[in-house]
């Protein structure tokens, strides 16, 4: 790649050059330079000729240029960069359930394609070698999502008509938004509800109608939405913390001593071989889908309510397999 710069330098400021002039210039063999001519016009698109009557190589440009323009890239990228980048790409994608970049990254891959020389699509090879299955996603109006964003960076206030699927119920609401949140594979809204009077977490798949109103929007400060929408476990979040501590049993232990829970969080390896896991919470319902998926292999030993909670609701999972039921 330095070479082909080095090779346009030299043409685009000179009338014509000759091929030895090149070669001492360079330092390679007329296979090589010939090579580097090759890949500049067959894959750059460079209007590279030789000129007999001057003696040497030249950029052609008198006439009417036919196809794409010749114009070096800003960047220039070795093979494991690319790869790395159309590696990025295709986990970007499988993120971008709501098809938001998959528009703007398409002409990206085709440059770099184009600078990787090969003969085959290398961003088809990632996408056959790789892999990504994303579980509970849910999908969303891109353009809700869209005027979210220009909202957001705006700093305009929204209305929005959301759909509380707790509730069953929708409401129509004015809101400031604050930040946009990618968990457990799906995009939340953290806004000043002026309905509420509060802050509020809005998950962007139950939006379902969203306009950018000529207000500024309220400002509120990244230390109170941490305080209030980050502090406690998962989404489910508020002032009043409370901390759970959970015991695991010495063969789960070796998956969730690697787990990220929340970023406060505790671990330790008791003596028996257990691990410890102590998770701040303000709303116990998302903690608790959690602990119930590992079953037997987890016992909550703190607080006493979450203690309380969890075994009312694996006593009422237990009713639902009674012999009654299934006859019924």
């Amino acid at each position: 790649m330095e070479r082909i710069y080095c090779i346009d330098q030299l043409l685009a400021g000179r009338k014509a050059v000759p091929r030895a002039e090149l070669q001492e210039k360079l330092g390679v063999s007329w296979a090589t330079l010939k090579r580097d001519l090759a890949y500049m016009k067959d894959r750059l698109h460079a209007p590279i000729v030789f000129d007999r009557d001057l003696g040497g190589y030249r950029f052609e440009k008198e006439g009417q240029r036919i196809g794409p323009q010749y114009e070096l890239p800003g960047l220039w990228f070795s093979a494991e960069e690319i790869h790395a980048l159309l590696t990025m790409q295709h986990l970007l994608a499988n993120l971008d359930t709501g098809g938001l970049l998959g528009p703007h990254i398409q002409p990206l891959l085709a440059r770099l394609s184009g600078l990787l020389g090969s003969a085959d699509n290398p961003a088809e090879e990632v996408k056959k070698r790789i892999r990504i299955e994303t579980v509970g996603a849910r999908r969303f109006h891109l353009s809700h999502f869209q005027a979210v964003g220009s909202a957001l960076l705006r700093r305009k206030r929204m209305f929005i008509r959301y759909h509380a699927r707790g509730t069953d119920q929708e409401t129509e609401r004015e809101i400031s938004p604050q930040r946009l949140i990618y968990y457990r594979d799906n995009w939340y809204l953290d806004a000043w509800c002026h309905l509420r009077e509060d802050l509020r977490a809005f998950s962007l798949d139950a939006v379902r109608a969203a306009d950018i109103l000529e207000k500024k929007a309220k400002e509120v400060s990244e230390k109170r939405l941490d305080q209030v929408l980050g502090s406690g476990y998962g989404i489910f979040s508020g002032d009043n913390v409370t901390w759970a501590t959970l015991r695991f049993t010495p063969e789960r232990s070796r998956w969730v001593a690697a787990e990220k829970w929340h970023p406060d969080q505790v671990g330790r390896v008791l003596e028996d071989g257990c691990y410890e896991l102590k998770v701040p919470y303000t709303d116990d319902r998302e903690l608790m889908m959690d602990i119930m998926k590992f079953g037997e292999d987890c016992t909550v030993t703190a607080p006493d309510s979450l203690r309380q909670a969890v075994a009312k609701k694996l006593s009422d999972s237990i009713s639902n397999y009674s012999t009654s039921e299934l006859n019924s």
